[in-house]
Formats: C-alpha cells, structure tokens, sequence
C-alpha cells in the first residue's frame, strides 16, 4: 500500500497544496516550523481520524478559516482508491470514498494504514497510562475499525455513570442511584469487549516488540536487550480473556468498589484506568530506563505494531518524523536498514544529512508552507 497523491486545502499551515508521491522512500527537509510535519500528519489522520499531536480538531484548520480538507489517492496492489476528509469547526467531519460520501466517518478508518513515529512518541513510556492505552486502542481499531464505536459508547457511557456519582457524592440519598445497575451493565458490557481486544493485540504485538528491540538496541547489554509488555487492570483478568468472562469480572470487581465509587464520586473500575506495563530487563521501563533506551522502546513499540499491521496483508505507510536527529548513528543506521524495505516510508528532516543513504529516494524541499521537488 502506499500515497499517491495528497491534496491539502486549508490544513494547518496549507492554505493549498499539492504533491505526487511514489512508493519506496520519500524525504521532505525543511528547518523546525516550515510545514513538513503538518504534511505527514495530514496523511496520518486520515488513517486514524486522530493527530498524533493534538487531542482535538481544531487546531488542524488553517487560521481564519472554518473547514480544512485532505484527499488522499491511494494504491493497493492494482486497485486505487480516492479518501477526501472534511475537517470542520463547529459542524460534524464528513468523508468520502471514491466520490461517495460515507455513512459514517469510522467507515474511513483503516482505508490505508499508517504507523509514525515521532518525538511525541518517548509519551508511550515516560507518559501516563493513557498514552500507551491510546497507543494500544489505535493499533486495534485500525484493524478492527468497529471497535471506534465500541470506544464511543464505553466513552458516553463512562461519562453519563460519573455524572450519576458526582451527584450522588454532592446530593447524599437525595440522588436516585436505582439506573446505576444499568450503567453498570453497560459498562462492564462494552468494557469487557474493549479488554478483550486489547488483550489479543498486546498478544500478537509483544513478540514483534521483542524483536524490534533487539535490532534497535543490538549494541546494548545482553540484560538490557530484553523487554516486556504487560496489561495492567484493576479487575483480575487471568484464565479466559474472552469478551463475556471479562465482563463477569469487571461487574464484580465494580461491585466490591461501589461505596468508594459513591464517596469519590467517579468510576474507579474499568479499561479507561488499565496500562501497558513496560519493562527492559527486571525494571520497569517508566523512571529507570536512559533517554537512549527510552528512544528505542518507543521505536519498537511503532516498528511491532508495523509488523503485526503487516501480518494483515500489505504494508502500512510507514513515516519517521524528525526521528533520526534524535538518534545516535547506530540507532539511526539500523533503523534505516529495517525501513528500507517498506513499500513506503516517508521521512521529515531539518537537514538532508540526516537522512540515512540507504533511504535516499525522492525529496522534496518544504519553506514557508511551500513544497518543491528537490
């Protein structure tokens, strides 16, 4: 799978652009703050429908103005498919297929496949848990794009049961709690789903990181190439990991915790408190691991999930953000080597000499918001 064509129109600082791309490599250099990132972006929310950089859409509109669009054309095998995005302030997104709008915009999820890795990325394990929760649930809804429902509605859900909580913890007995146990319900329901599918993708992810880590850190000590990931949760998850066993266990663990539930007001028991437990060797990645050693989970972390996207099928795009400026040469030719046979890998840089020979391909210089063919 790879781009064959983006078209931005009012997207952050593109008030319109245009470009062919081709598989294989593709560099865009340009100095901090010209629009190189804002490109590669493009291209990965419209994976995704989320940016790596921002929680909310508003910021990817160009100031001064209330919609940006991105279309993409893309190859897989000998079929292409055209992807167009509406991002809008104040109204619904719209997408569109070939032309055709979509019911729904996670009908666009997983059309084409990206995997990027940035320096936001050090998040996956110096960040708090949401950071590798959010990690973990974009790599399973890319393959099972469904699953962004089942996340919406655990998301609506969690947030109608807190406001019953607050009111109870605020009112006393003056709060009816009778619907409580239908919260309840629903939230072990699609949280024991959402768990579930957590679990399989860790599963398939973990030997793939392994892997990955040992490449990337080859040069470091036998002790410290080893790596772990493990989900954490609040509700005991050992014997069957299937869907309806979790949400048994997630309806009694929220029992035993609902009069500290009612005293603090908020919903202690469910995935959206759960974790991904790094490890590099016996310690836990997050407070002991070197700012080296950090740069490497986190790249395997992105190379694992690329291997398990690529186990589907076809390769995902794979785009590399100001990463090799941040890597020590080693680092920066083994990554190179284990990018250079990827169907298409783009590349942002500040500097052309940082990006490795062996992904020497096309480049484009980006100035100004303005993009030319170098």
């Amino acid at each position: 799978m790879h781009v064959r064509r983006v078209g931005l129109h009012d997207f952050r600082s593109y008030e319109s652009a245009e470009l062919d791309l081709s598989a294989g490599p593709t560099a865009f250099i340009g100095a901090n703050g010209q629009g190189k990132t804002n490109l590669v972006e493009a291209i990965d929310y419209v994976a995704g429908l989320e940016s790596h950089r921002v929680a909310l859409d508003a910021p990817l509109i160009r100031a001064g103005t209330t919609q940006a669009v991105v279309r993409l054309d893309v190859q897989r095998g000998d079929r292409t498919a055209r992807l167009e995005v509406e991002i809008s302030n104040g109204r619904t997104n719209r997408g569109r297929i070939n032309g055709s709008a979509v019911p729904r915009m996670r009908d666009m999820i997983g059309v084409v496949r990206t995997v990027m890795f940035s320096p936001e990325d050090l998040a996956l394990v110096k960040g708090d848990p949401s950071d590798r929760r959010r990690f973990l649930d974009a790599l399973l809804t890319l393959r099972t794009p469904r699953l962004v429902g089942v996340r919406a509605d655990y998301d609506r859900v969690l947030k109608q049961r807190n406001t019953l909580l607050k009111s109870a913890r605020a009112r006393g007995s003056q709060v009816d709690l009778s619907t409580l146990d239908i919260w309840d319900e629903k939230l072990a329901s699609l949280g024991g789903e959402l768990v579930a599918h957590r679990l399989s993708t860790l599963s398939e992810l973990a030997p793939h990181l392994v892997e990955s880590y040992r490449e990337v850190a080859a040069d470091a000590a036998a002790d410290r190439q080893e790596v772990t990931a493990r989900y954490t949760s609040g509700t005991e998850l050992g014997g069957d990991t299937g869907a309806e066993a979790i949400r048994e266990r997630l309806l009694v663990a929220i029992a035993a915790r609902r009069q500290d539930e009612r005293e603090r007001g908020m919903t202690l028991i469910g995935p959206h408190r759960d974790d991904v437990h790094l490890s590099i060797g016996q310690l836990p990645a997050r407070g002991y691991a070197s700012h080296g050693e950090s740069w490497s989970l986190a790249l395997a972390l992105r190379l694992a999930s690329f291997r398990v996207l690529r186990t589907d099928g076809d390769d995902p795009v794979l785009i590399l953000d100001d990463v090799f400026a941040e890597l020590d040469g080693r680092r920066r030719e083994r990554l190179a080597r284990l990018a250079a046979d990827v169907e298409q890998v783009l590349v942002t840089a500040a500097v052309a000499d940082d990006v490795p020979a062996v992904l020497a391909g096309e480049r484009f210089q980006v100035a100004a918001g303005e993009v030319s063919r170098a």
